[in-house]
C-alpha cells in the first residue's frame, strides 16, 4: 500500500472509528485499525465483535494494500503533525510515515487476523435526518440497566410500524416510549432489539452530523450508513448485532385513565425534586402531597442524620387528593428528559404508574413507578 492523505482527513476518520475501538487483553487485534485501500478510498474498520464501523475518504492510492496498525496510539500521533499531506507506504509488516519533517516507522498487524465486519445484504431500509434520530435515542438511552436474567430489556426496542418508529426502553422501575415519524411507508412491522452500548454509539457516531442516514433492517443485524457529499459513496458504515429475545409487552403497563394530573412548570419542579433530593433517605424517596383543591403540591423528604424538606408547589390539579413517593433520582431523569417548559404528570393511584409528558407534544411519554412506603 501506497498513498496520500490531508492529515485532517485522517484525524476525522480516527476520530470516527476509535468510538468503537477496545482494549482486549485476549484479543488485542481489536485495539486495532485496519486501514485498507479500495480503489480511489482509504477504508478504515475498527470492531469490538458487537459492532463494527468503516470510514471511507478519497485518496491519492498509488499501490492497493492493507493493515492493522494500533488505534489509540496512531490516534495520538495524529494530534502533533502539522496540517499537511501525509504518506503512508508499507513495508513488510511496518507503515512508514511521512509529513513534511517528520518520519516514522509503525509496528503493524497481519490484516488477515483482524474480524469480519458484516456488510448489509440490502433488504427494507428507511431514511431519517441523523441528528433528529439521535436526540431521540438520547432521550431514553441511560433508561436501560444490565440483566443477565432478562437480557432483552439491557436494551433498547425499536417497532418500526408503518411510518412511524417507536424506542422504548425501561428497566422494571420506568419506562420510556419515544416515537418518531417517517417521510415513507415500511412495507411491514418490524421489530428488533439493540444493545444499550450499541445505542450510545451511534450517538456518538452520527449526533453531530448534519444529513440524513439509512437504516437497513435485518432479522440478527442492523445497518447504518451515512453518505459523502462529494460523490456517491458511503462516507460511513455501522453495523451491530441484536439482543435475541422478544421484549416485554409494555403496552399493558401504560395507564388507559388516572385519578390526578397536574399541570406544571418543569424548571420549579425539577428544581424543587432536586433540592429534597439532598435531604432524601437510604430508598431516595420524596413524597408529594397533592392537594387539588388548593392547587397545591407539598414535597416532603428526610433523613435521619441530615434533618428534614418541605416546600411547596402551584399548579393546575385535577381529580382527587393523594399522598404518593417517588425515588428522586428517576423523577429527575424523566422530568429532565422532557423538551418542553409544561408538563402533564397523571397519577393513577399511590402504587400504580404515573405518567410524565410534555403538555405540548405527544410523541414522548416517561413511566414511573411510585416508591411502597410500607
Amino acid at each position: 500500500m501506497k498513498l496520500t492523505i490531508l492529515k485532517e482527513k485522517l484525524k476525522e476518520g480516527f476520530n470516527t472509528v476509535e468510538k468503537i475501538s477496545q482494549k482486549s487483553l485476549t484479543l488485542p487485534i481489536l485495539q486495532n485499525t485496519l486501514l485498507k485501500t479500495e480503489k480511489n478510498f482509504l477504508k478504515l474498520s475498527t470492531t469490538n465483535l458487537e459492532s463494527g464501523i468503516n470510514w471511507w475518504s478519497l485518496a491519492k492510492i498509488e499501490k492497493e494494500g492493507q493493515i492493522c496498525i494500533p488505534t489509540k496510539f496512531f490516534s495520538n500521533l495524529l494530534n502533533f503533525l502539522p496540517n499537511k499531506p501525509i504518506s503512508l507506504e508499507i513495508k513488510d509488516l511496518n507503515l512508514d510515515l511521512e509529513s513534511e519533517n517528520y518520519k516514522t516507522k509503525i509496528k503493524g498487524l497481519n490484516p488477515e487476523d483482524f474480524p469480519i465486519i458484516p456488510e448489509t445484504k440490502g433488504g427494507e431500509s428507511i431514511i431519517i435526518n441523523s441528528s433528529l434520530f439521535c436526540q431521540a435515542l438520547n432521550q431514553i438511552i441511560n433508561i436501560p440497566s444490565s440483566s443477565m436474567a432478562r437480557p432483552e430489556i439491557s436494551g433498547i426496542l425499536f417497532s418500526f410500524q408503518g411510518d412511524l418508529i417507536k424506542m422504548v426502553a425501561t428497566d422494571s422501575f420506568r419506562l420510556a416510549e419515544k416515537k418518531l415519524f417517517l417521510k415513507t411507508n415500511l412495507s411491514k412491522e418490524y421489530s428488533l432489539i439493540l444493545p444499550q452500548n450499541t445505542a450510545k454509539e451511534i450517538i456518538s457516531v452520527f449526533g453531530d452530523r448534519e444529513g440524513e442516514i439509512k437504516i437497513y433492517l435485518s432479522p440478527n443485524q442492523i445497518f447504518f450508513e451515512y453518505m459523502m457529499e462529494e460523490t456517491p459513496h458511503p462516507k460511513i458504515q455501522f453495523t451491530s448485532r441484536l439482543i435475541e429475545g422478544e421484549y416485554p409487552n409494555y403496552q399493558e403497563i401504560i395507564p388507559k385513565k388516572y385519578e390526578t394530573s397536574l399541570s406544571l412548570q418543569k424548571e420549579e419542579f425539577l428544581n424543587q425534586i432536586k433540592t429534597a433530593s439532598l435531604f432524601s433517605g437510604k430508598i431516595n424517596e420524596v413524597n408529594l402531597d397533592i392537594d387539588p383543591k388548593n392547587e397545591k403540591i407539598e414535597l416532603f423528604s428526610q433523613s435521619p442524620d441530615l434533618g428534614e424538606y418541605k416546600s411547596f408547589l402551584k399548579g393546575k390539579i385535577k381529580g382527587k387528593k393523594l399522598s404518593i413517593s417517588f425515588n428522586h433520582r428517576f423523577l429527575i431523569d424523566g422530568i429532565s428528559s422532557l423538551k418542553n417548559n409544561e408538563l402533564i404528570f397523571e397519577l393513577t393511584n399511590e402504587e400504580g404508574p404515573a405518567i410524565l409528558k410534555s403538555a405540548s407534544t405527544e410523541d414522548y411519554l416517561y413511566i414511573i413507578m411510585p416508591v411502597k412506603t410500607t
